[in-house]
């Protein structure tokens, strides 16, 4: 009988999680719908007209639509009485697109550079307030550097971050800055806003960054920004390799050839830098 006892509690605690995550499910699936309406509908939809379309009771889609406008997903028109798609909405759809393209774009100028310089290619978008890799050539080399594809860098302690930040307004930078600190990977780390606001005008006047061992002891980058056509950064191509492979006279040479490179898909892509558009 105790045993028994025991054993009761464990079983509803097991079925009401259980039922806990089926109503989530369900949550974000009828969420999800409630996107999908709202993103067929360039007039907006009323709450009645949206519960009617989906099949929901009022209460539970004026609910879902409360929690969704928090997030910026939709947004409420008080004129109309109408729900209507949010910018936050627009925002992830237009990442996703955006970094789709720009890896079918970059891959032919990562491949030629690869073979100009024998060495591991990278390619970078700005998600977020992070550098993802999204894309990767591979260097024929014994030893060369290897990211993991959907792996994360730190923004000031990476060249394809560093050649990003460098043509994103100041406030974005202040902002970035802000949130995630400036936290050390090695003793070259850039560790004050005021080493790195230098180090990114440095950037912008040679035309690409430099990572000199910040993030990994014995790994030395470079990297250049792919811009849109307001001269903001959203992707860099970066070359990486050992630090006994990319001395300081390299890394010059490294840095024109990766800089003429994202210049080309800049252009293919329809940006251009600020300084090109004022001349």
């Amino acid at each position: 009988m105790r045993a028994m006892q025991r054993a009761e509690p464990r079983k509803r605690g097991t079925e009401d999680l259980s039922a806990q995550s089926s109503g989530g499910v369900k949550s974000l699936a009828r969420a999800l719908s409630i996107l999908v309406a709202l993103a067929e509908s360039s007039e907006g939809l009323t709450l009645a007209a949206l519960s009617k379309r989906l099949g929901l009771p009022p209460s539970t889609a004026h609910r879902l639509l409360t929690t969704l406008q928090r997030q910026r997903f939709v947004r409420f028109d008080s004129a109309s009485m109408t729900w209507r798609i949010g910018i936050q909405a627009f925002t992830v759809g237009s990442a996703f697109a955006q970094s789709s393209d720009i890896v079918a774009l970059a891959k032919p100028y990562m491949r030629r550079l690869m073979e100009q310089t024998g060495e591991t290619i990278n390619l970078y978008v700005l998600s977020g307030e992070g550098a993802i890799c999204m894309a990767q050539v591979q260097s024929p080399q014994m030893i060369r550097a290897i990211s993991r594809p959907g792996g994360a860098l730190g923004m000031h302690r990476s060249a394809a971050g560093k050649a990003m930040l460098a043509h994103m307004p100041k406030d974005q930078v202040a902002d970035i800055v802000m949130k995630h600190g400036l936290p050390r990977s090695t003793q070259n780390t850039i560790g004050s806003i005021k080493k790195l606001e230098v180090e990114l005008a440095k950037t912008r006047d040679r035309g690409f960054a430099i990572d000199n061992e910040e993030f990994v002891l014995g790994l030395r980058c470079v990297a250049a920004p792919i811009v849109d056509d307001r001269g903001i950064a959203h992707a860099a191509l970066s070359v990486a390799g050992p630090k006994a492979r990319m001395t300081d006279e390299r890394l010059a040479t490294l840095g024109k050839l990766v800089a003429a490179a994202a210049h080309s898909a800049t252009v293919e892509l329809g940006g251009g830098f600020r300084n090109e558009r004022s001349l």
